[in-house]
């Protein structure tokens, strides 16, 4: 520690200018670290989307468009409820190219007693889904029974409550990871109960029926799996050409609009870092160079005390790093502060998939902005340290005199 009694005593003694060098320091970091853990975020998310999807296209009726759409609904969380007529599912299944299909059914709950909360439920077939169970089978190791549900992430239930629905009790059997999607506030359940909520939400006055169909004889959307090697894009006109009143949609259009859109918002982001990070190393660079003045009387006295240049020139560089290093942490604090506590509304405002990285990830992000700041004091800082080294003890002190 005694090598950095001078530098210590340095930055005290002139309270103002350390607090200015920390606050510049922690304005680069925190800019930084809160990019990054934006975009980052925004990346994890659509690749969660991705995992999730697990269908090449989606089938859905054509009121799904003007009513809910099927993204708004995955990337925002928008309840919809749409219906076709279930006979689809094997017309799909009998298109040429499609490997498998598994249909889903939405159902709304209502803001009412005869629900807990007012959420999206997605009823799915156990014997054919190849798109919930996966995902339900990282926190579920069983079947789903029937009046039991899986909830997502940001449902506000516990595992092992009762979960009304319409008035129907169901079982609160697990809680999925996080997706960063609107999947994270659905409900999911199996075809059984399903029918057993439809009839219940009917009771009610709530009408899911087509035509002259009942609850048995409708789906919401079927995802389609096609055959390897087939084309998808051919497939889908079949879908389209073959299946009435229903519109089927590929996976990777949707996904191609969340990633331009991801991508201008990475680059709405790297501008700001950029901007930012200039206008501060500027503002660094002339808060050094006005040092050069400030100071000269100071160092001359190191200098007649036996201090060399180099010796100079490195407790320079100590304050600054000891500067740079105290705003870097400052800044990190401060853009987790700014960022994690506010990743709803973050997702909800860019209405992109938002899915916050891990611990390791964050950990490397805030050591790498800490790290970069740092670097980045010390550089602005050489040729201060340097010019400020070469002053001659005797000129300088008789010319203050």
């Amino acid at each position: 520690m005694k090598r950095f009694s001078p530098v210590f005593r340095n930055l005290t003694r002139k309270p103002g200018r350390t607090t200015a060098l920390i606050l510049l320091t922690a304005f680069l970091s925190l800019s930084l670290f809160a990019g990054t853990m934006v975009v980052s975020s925004l990346r994890r998310g659509l690749s969660s989307m991705e995992n999730r999807l697990g269908a090449d296209i989606i089938v859905v009726p054509a009121e799904a468009e003007s009513k809910s759409s099927l993204k708004n609904m995955l990337l925002q969380g928008t309840i919809g409820t749409f219906y076709m007529d279930a006979s689809a599912v094997e017309k799909v299944r009998e298109t040429e190219g499609v490997q498998k299909a598994s249909a889903q059914v939405f159902l709304s709950s209502m803001k009412a007693d005869c629900c807990s909360v007012k959420v999206q439920i997605i009823g799915f077939d156990p014997e054919n889904d190849f798109v919930v169970q996966p995902w339900i089978a990282e926190s579920l190791n069983r079947p789903l029974g029937d009046m039991e549900i899986v909830v997502g992430c940001r449902v506000a239930t516990d595992v092992g409550e009762i979960f009304r629905i319409y008035d129907q009790r169901c079982l609160v059997a697990a809680r999925l990871a996080a997706t960063g999607t609107g999947l994270d506030t659905a409900v999911y359940c199996n075809m059984n109960t399903m029918h057993a909520l439809l009839r219940a939400a009917e009771e009610k006055g709530i009408s899911h029926k087509i035509d002259t169909g009942n609850d048995a004889e409708v789906v919401s959307a079927i995802y389609v799996r096609t055959l390897p090697g087939a084309d998808v894009g051919l497939v889908n006109n079949r879908l389209n050409g073959k299946i009435r009143k229903a519109t089927a949609v590929r996976t990777t259009g949707m996904l191609t609009e969340v990633s331009d859109s991801l991508g201008g918002v990475s680059r709405t982001v790297a501008v700001l870092i950029a901007a930012v990070w200039i206008l501060a190393l500027v503002i660094l660079f002339i808060a050094f160079a006005m040092m050069v003045n400030e100071r000269r009387r100071e160092l001359a006295v190191y200098r007649l005390v036996g201090m060399s240049r180099n010796m100079l020139s490195g407790m320079i560089l100590k304050e600054t790093a000891l500067c740079s290093l105290a705003g870097a942490v400052c800044g990190v604090l401060l853009g987790a502060l700014a960022v994690f506590p506010f990743t709803t509304l973050i997702e909800t405002s860019l209405k992109l998939p938002y899915l916050a990285p891990g611990a390791g990830t964050v950990a490397a992000c805030a050591a790498l902005a800490i790290a970069v700041t740092v670097a980045a004091g010390c550089a602005a800082s050489l040729h201060t340290a340097s010019k400020l080294s070469r002053v001659d003890p005797g000129s300088t002190l008789r010319e203050g005199a």
